[in-house]
């Protein structure tokens, strides 16, 4: 069944938002790497190509290990956009190398019965290109893009930030990189000079896969040493695959099979300091409102683990690269996706151990 934002009240989830204590770890076994489930087709995406000479360089770019190093960005831009084409998010596209490139890459091996090491090679470019259109694309800024209203900052302190009435982008450019899955720095390099605060303004930017997922989610399998949230559906085809941030060392991500109890779009995030063993406790109980730049982000998948669940974050440049208070953070867009395909009931299932690497 799915549910909606209407089904979830603010007391159903008070106690859960008020985020991630430490839990009561369960024994669970790492599956090391299983046979692939089948995946879900996908459709190729129809994109209208960019004009841009930058956005036509990253459309022709081609894998290739002689590539020149100048190349290098565009090869991985195109090759970020794929997979998130895919459901293989591999989180921000910024253009970069890292572990979250590689963790996609790895779970794209793995569903393809491709040798799996999470590096780029003739194999996965082949599989991975079949039948790709562009991946830029032009765009209109639109009026909404830029009315806001923007917080000029956001306050470190939590103490802080629940003065503030709305926990907004703090610039159009922060919210239209959001909108397209890049990291701001991406956004900026491929439009010098560009008003990204003017509508009317047209901006070269990554065209992003389908929004939603090609069936509803019944599992979800979170893989604390891989850094990795998969989304399954009923018939266990695999549907998505994720970056993830997965508690710490710490405080540890919980264990064992849990299951979905609800789902909250734009959540508010209650601090309490007699549930909760980080921030400061002086600061007494805190409700922060909600809005992407919210400490759990634009949606909350609440879990039947107590003060438990799968959130977002206001930082989407640092899911899957450092630890979180037990809680599975994923990009804004990721868990939304995810949040709007998940079976209220579905298991959710953890694996693996912090710290024990990919």
């Amino acid at each position: 069944m799915k549910f909606t934002k209407a089904a979830v009240t603010v007391s159903a989830l008070a106690l859960s938002l008020a985020a991630c204590s430490r839990p009561q770890p369960q024994a669970t076994p790492d599956p090391g790497v299983k046979p692939a489930p089948p995946t879900a087709a996908v459709a190729p995406a129809a994109v209208q190509p960019s004009s841009n000479p930058a956005a036509q360089a990253i459309d022709r770019a081609t894998w290739s290990s002689q590539a020149p190093p100048e190349q290098l960005s565009d090869v991985l831009i195109r090759v970020q956009a794929l997979l998130q084409r895919a459901h293989f998010s591999p989180g921000e596209i910024d253009g970069k190398d890292g572990g979250n490139l590689k963790t996609a890459v790895a779970a794209f091996e793995q569903a393809h019965n491709l040798p799996v090491d999470g590096l780029l090679d003739d194999q996965v470019w082949t599989q991975l290109s079949r039948n790709a259109g562009p991946v830029m694309t032009d765009y209109v800024i639109a009026a909404e893009d830029v009315q806001g209203p923007f917080v000029a900052e956001i306050p470190k302190e939590m103490a802080d930030q629940a003065k503030l009435d709305h926990l907004a982008y703090k610039s159009p450019l922060e919210g239209l990189a959001e909108k397209f899955h890049m990291s701001p720095e991406l956004l900026q390099a491929l439009n010098p000079g560009a008003d990204f605060a003017r509508a009317g303004s047209t901006i070269v930017v990554v065209a992003p896969g389908a929004a939603d997922l090609p069936a509803k989610v019944a599992r979800v399998e979170v893989d604390k040493s891989r850094l990795q949230a998969r989304a399954y559906g009923a018939d266990g085809a695999l549907l998505a695959v994720y970056p993830a941030t997965v508690g710490s060392e710490d405080r540890p991500a919980p264990s064992g099979t849990w299951e979905v109890r609800a789902v909250a779009p734009e959540p508010t995030y209650t601090y309490d300091p007699s549930r909760l063993t980080f921030g400061k406790k002086s600061a007494g109980k805190l409700t922060i409102k909600a809005g992407p730049n919210n400490p759990v982000g634009a949606t909350w998948i609440d879990l039947t683990k107590e003060t438990y669940g799968i959130h977002g974050t206001p930082d989407p440049s640092l899911v899957g690269k450092v630890a979180s208070h037990g809680c599975v953070r994923l990009t804004n867009w990721d868990v939304a996706q995810l949040g709007r395909a998940v079976e209220k009931g579905a298991k959710v299932v953890f694996v693996g151990s912090e710290g024990a690497g990919a």
